[in-house]
């Protein structure tokens, strides 16, 4: 909604909530931009092929991406996960993010004929905090968006395409009681040095100054937002 709100053109991709979508797209075309919602399981190929072709035939060419589409897997120790939620974590939350940051490079980079752009992972503070106890294989699958990220920057540096990431700590999402646990800020919050828990916009903020020219010197960089913790 922020990019939105700055005169970017936006597709929102969505798994399965159609109505969270489209009132995503109502509020940024209400902001004087455009934007459409388009449904896409990004684990598999053939629908990021989808979802790109149609963001490209319906709103132009591509300059910005953000990497935003996770699962946790669930609340679990690791002894006992599920092997098919694992797979299903690691499909979306890796294998996902490589698809998808795949097509926007085939079309941004200056290698490829395009005009440069920025990429922007949405990776999460477990990656360094290790999740024990709660989601180790999620904080696993961020460490490995980390990792991507730097990789993929160095790699693309001279191509003029520049790859960030942002890792929130805790957040006031619904993630929490979608998980089964909707007082799991209250119960973190004191191990937050600043007290209290992020608030969406605030991550937005950050994910917007990494795609604008002002961060244009910037990539490679993982950019943690946990209030200290």
């Amino acid at each position: 909604m922020l990019l939105g709100a700055n005169g970017y053109s936006v597709a929102v991709n969505y798994a399965s909530d159609a109505a969270g979508a489209r009132q995503v797209v109502e509020t940024v075309r209400a902001a004087g931009s455009r934007a459409i919602a388009v449904q896409a399981d990004v684990a598999q190929e053939p629908d990021v092929l989808r979802l790109f072709e149609t963001a490209e035939r319906e709103l132009g060419p591509i300059c910005a991406l953000v990497n935003n589409a996770a699962i946790t897997g669930g609340f679990a120790r690791v002894g006992d996960v599920a092997a098919s939620a694992v797979e299903r974590m690691l499909a979306v939350n890796v294998t996902g993010t490589i698809l998808c940051s795949r097509e926007a490079v085939r079309r941004i980079s200056t290698r490829r004929g395009g005009t440069g752009g920025a990429i922007v992972n949405i990776s999460s503070l477990a990656a360094r905090t290790g999740g024990a106890g709660e989601w180790v294989p999620y904080a696993a699958s961020k460490g490995a968006i980390n990792t991507f990220t730097i990789g993929l920057a160095r790699e693309a540096a001279t191509e003029g395409v520049r790859v960030n990431a942002v890792a929130p700590g805790l957040v006031e999402t619904g993630l929490h009681a979608a998980n089964g646990e909707p007082g799991r800020l209250a119960r973190l919050r004191p191990t937050i040095p600043m007290q209290r828990a992020g608030k969406p916009e605030e991550i937005a903020a950050a994910v917007l100054w990494l795609l604008s020219p002002e961060a244009s010197y910037v990539t490679g960089s993982i950019l943690e937002i946990g209030g200290g913790r």
